[in-house]
């Protein structure tokens, strides 16, 4: 897909690409300069999005499970063949290295082949009823019009575990696209239309809160809301919800624990702490971005790390020899020098390496850059070890017993992750089973698969995305009674 060097992107509405009521310019991260004109949704385009997927939900949800799962596969084979394109785009738009989002979009598509499968196995039960003279069975029917809203980091991903097991189910839904980085989801779009999705069946828009996200979550004709985002954010959308009173989940922010102990490889914790926590510039909600080693091996530890991290290749997002490329906002920059100033200068933290802008120069030089960072943090700990800075900083700290690792990992307020290196199997269960988190990695991390659920406690949120499960939670329950008798029903007012 050629660029140039302002391209426009619509939005997709009913079948349409159309302009947005306003437009505003999209920012390369890597050089700090607009490259593109994005469109921005009023709540009237909001509203006319909401209609067409409400107007098409009584053919598509009446469709067999079967064919909807012939349009997914279709859409995962195009995915397929165009993912270097958008590839392309969302390193342009985010700042992503082209190798990962390359990598990443690859493999969505067999996220849509997995939910694609899954359509035509997505049943009701027959239900063994203490009552001789009837029969009754329960149907999975489409809960109704989706509102799925998007952040930019992984967003093609995020879209396809809401999409992918939406459709299948029956629903239709309006994806709501970030104002931040979203031309990928909006040349999605463009994807969608060549699989011949009946028109309003899928509908991706973009816009701010107010004007686009509030209407959105809000809207009379929403059944289920599918949030990935910011704690604050999601408050907003919870509250939305009270006026439709819309199923909702949400997938929010992490601070993840990664726990090392003195027994595990440390070469290999070193590479999953450094893939966990530097890989996407720490701009992920799975980032293992504590590290609690035990106290016999963090300093040994602590230097590999620091060794692997001055050698990444910072650069060019878009060459494939690139490691790590710039943030995808300038607020996000500045949230991480302050956030790392203020815990090396006032809280106490040892800075072990980075803690400052990374200079590319040329024409990168106005670019969001930040170094991999390492904070040696005190035992009462930091701001930067508590917060999610969505930033390539790692804040370490020592623990002496399993009993302390565990206390430790759990005293965080978000609860998504949590990755253990040990090679005492025992420990792995029982650590596995003490901590609080919606996926725990053994001796590994950052994995993941379509068959495999994933989400949050706490503030990290509620609900879980992948999975066979997934499917069913875009589905209501209705349960049929057959009375089999011959007998006319007896006269209720009639004693006997």
């Amino acid at each position: 897909m050629q660029t140039r060097k302002t391209e426009s992107f619509r939005q997709y509405i009913g079948g349409d690409f159309l302009e947005g009521a306003k437009t505003f310019a999209s920012v390369n991260p890597a050089s700090g300069k607009a490259w593109a004109e994005m469109p921005a949704a009023d709540e009237k385009q909001t509203a006319a999005a909401v209609c067409a997927a409400r107007g098409a939900f009584s053919d598509w949800s009446s469709q067999t499970a079967s064919a909807r799962g012939r349009f997914l596969f279709r859409l995962a084979e195009i995915i397929g063949k165009r993912a270097g394109e958008l590839a392309k785009l969302e390193t342009r738009d985010t700042g992503k290295i082209l190798r990962e989002t390359e990598a990443q979009i690859g493999y969505v598509a067999e996220f849509y082949r997995y939910f694609a499968g899954l359509a035509d196995k997505t049943a009701g039960a027959h239900l063994p009823i203490d009552k001789p003279d009837m029969e009754v069975w329960t149907r999975r029917e489409a809960i109704g019009v989706v509102a799925a809203i998007v952040p930019w980091n992984s967003q093609l991903f995020l879209a396809a575990v809401k999409l992918g097991p939406a459709l299948a189910a029956g629903c239709t839904i309006v994806v709501k696209a970030s104002e931040d980085g979203a031309a990928p989801l909006l040349a999605f779009a463009r994807l969608v239309d060549e699989a011949g999705f009946p028109p309003g069946t899928v509908n991706v828009v973009c816009g701010f809160g107010e004007d686009c996200g509030a209407p959105l979550v809000s809207h009379p004709d929403v059944a289920r809301v599918a949030f990935t985002g910011g704690v604050a954010t999601a408050r907003r959308v919870v509250s939305g919800t009270a006026k439709n009173l819309a199923h909702l989940t949400t997938e929010l922010g992490g601070k993840s624990p990664m726990i090392v102990f003195a027994d595990a490889d440390l070469e290999s914790a070193a590479n999953a702490i450094v893939a966990g926590v530097f890989a996407a510039s720490g701009q992920s909600c799975v980032a293992c971005s504590r590290l609690l080693a035990q106290n016999k091996i963090k300093r040994k530890l602590l230097a590999r790390i620091k060794e692997k991290a001055e050698a990444i290749k910072i650069g060019d997002p878009e060459k494939l020899a690139t490691e790590m490329g710039p943030l995808c906002t300038r607020r996000q920059l500045e949230n991480a020098e302050e956030s790392v100033a203020r815990a090396a200068e006032k809280e106490g933290a040892k800075l072990i390496c980075g803690g400052a802008r990374a200079n590319v120069g040329g024409k990168f030089a106005g670019g969001f850059y930040w170094r991999p960072t390492i904070l040696d943090c005190p035992p009462e700990g930091v701001g930067a070890a508590r917060e999610e800075l969505f930033a390539p900083v790692l804040c370490a700290h020592g623990f002496e017993s399993e009993a302390d690792a565990v206390r430790m990992a759990n005293g965080g307020k978000y609860n998504f992750a949590c990755g253990v290196f040990t090679h005492s199997l025992t420990r792995a269960h029982r650590v596995a089973r003490a901590v609080r988190a919606g996926v725990v990695w053994l001796n590994t991390y950052r994995a993941v698969s379509p068959i495999a659920p994933f989400g949050g406690f706490g503030l990290s949120g509620y609900g879980r995305e992948g999975g066979a499960e997934s499917v069913l939670d875009y589905t209501r329950t209705k349960t049929v009674w057959l009375r089999t008798s011959d007998e006319p029903m007896a006269d209720p007012f009639v004693m006997r």
